[in-house]
């Protein structure tokens, strides 16, 4: 029920997403209110979060499923043909000066946190994508989502 009815409508078009830390607790926060309600229990009941995600057999919480839909999108497009838009936008460059200031987060950004959360190099990880079975096997590993590629 949860993945069907909650995280298909909450992660529509999240490979896309650029989340800040902020971000990433939110979801958090949401996911587990809706454990909550789906569970029937409050946070009066002091369970703890890890055993109701167990209850609901949730085995990854929603940062996790946003970073492997991010991944899976990343190979997508690494695959794609040089001269599709989502291609040229990924590998190209802008010429010119950024504004003053902290600069924004970007989609390579999140990408390479991703990256580096399955320690990998983003040139490493571009060369893998381009294995559609090896980079799956690589994202999709979730006994431990530090393995690295053989």
């Amino acid at each position: 029920m949860y993945h069907s009815l909650v995280q298909s409508i909450l992660l529509y078009n999240a490979e896309t997403w650029t989340l800040k830390e902020e971000n990433k607790r939110s979801l958090r926060v949401f996911e587990m209110a809706i454990v909550r309600k789906i569970l029937g229990c409050s946070r009066r009941d002091h369970r703890r979060n890890t055993d109701m995600m167990k209850d609901l057999a949730l085995d990854t919480d929603i940062v996790e499923v946003v970073r492997t839909r991010r991944l899976a999108y990343f190979g997508h497009v690494v695959r794609m043909d040089s001269q599709r838009y989502p291609h040229m936008l990924l590998h190209g460059h802008i010429h010119g000066n950024r504004p003053r200031g902290r600069p924004k987060k970007r989609c390579l950004d999140n990408i390479i946190e991703d990256c580096e959360a399955i320690r990998l190099s983003l040139p490493d990880a571009d060369s893998l994508a381009h294995d559609r079975v090896r980079w799956r096997t690589l994202i999709y590993n979730r006994e431990s989502g530090a393995a690295r590629p053989r």
